[in-house]
């Protein structure tokens, strides 16, 4: 099943797109008000808050990622997954805006890489999983 595999982000986020290294220092409150936090000792943050769950199908999350954090910048993050074909279709939505002294599309193609890296993360998780399964 691919939600607690989505939920279990520690285990899939690219490592490079964490802010210290580690994706194992990543984990996802899957409750509205919960946390997606990174959390090496005493260095600590709260990438994005839980804004709506519907278990098995959506989690909603809203802040800015990577340096959209630092340069004030908000952003919704959903994972939908929908049952298909006998396996599940999983699609990434991320929008970010606000206010930036220089233009936000240059941002774009950066955000996308990273936004494709962390899907196919999480693809490369499911299919290593379901293969020890099988």
């Amino acid at each position: 099943m691919a939600w607690p595999a989505l939920l279990d982000v520690g285990r899939w986020w690219p490592a490079d797109d964490s802010w210290w290294g580690q994706s194992s220092n990543l984990t996802i409150e899957p409750v509205a008000g919960g946390c997606f936090c990174e959390i090496d000792g005493d260095r600590q943050a709260r990438h994005m808050s839980v804004g709506f769950v519907e278990p098995g199908k959506l989690p909603r999350m809203q802040g800015g990622l990577g340096p959209l954090q630092g340069m004030g910048l908000d952003g919704v993050l959903e994972f939908r997954l929908m049952a298909e074909d006998g396996g599940t279709r999983i699609t990434l939505w991320y929008r970010a805006g606000g206010h930036a002294p220089n233009a936000l599309s240059k941002l774009a193609s950066v955000v996308d890489r990273a936004q494709a890296a962390q899907l196919l993360g999480l693809a490369e998780y499911l299919r290593d999983r379901d293969a020890r399964t099988t």
